[in-house]
């Protein structure tokens, strides 16, 4: 038996939905909102929500900024930066679903805000 408590999700994917009102980057200009809601859906859609299963939350800023729009799996803490539905629902059908993360979506290391 592990010493490791069972996780009540087995994946969270957060994403930033922040807004800055001084004309900083910020992934709500990116209809980060929008990405958002397709997550949800597809993820209740596949039938993937819910304890032991996939979260889908919101954040606020995730202060990597400079990458926008960012989304964070965990608890692998992998990073993406998307660019349109297409690219949410592969985060979804590849990582959410089958635990292979995204290559060409994943946001460079050393991009902060």
């Amino acid at each position: 038996m592990s010493d490791t408590p069972k996780s009540y999700y087995q994946r969270h994917i957060f994403f930033c939905l922040n807004k800055r009102d001084n004309g900083e980057a910020c992934c709500a200009d990116h209809d980060a909102q929008g990405a958002f809601d397709h997550c949800k859906s597809r993820v209740k859609k596949e039938g993937l929500m819910g304890p032991g299963k996939v979260r889908v939350n919101k954040a606020g800023c995730l202060d990597r900024c400079a990458g926008g729009p960012i989304c964070v799996v965990y608890p692998e803490a992998v990073w993406y930066t998307y660019v349109d539905k297409d690219d949410i629902d592969e985060i979804v059908d590849s990582h959410l679903k089958n635990g292979q993360v995204v290559e060409r979506l994943l946001t460079p290391p050393d991009v902060g805000r």
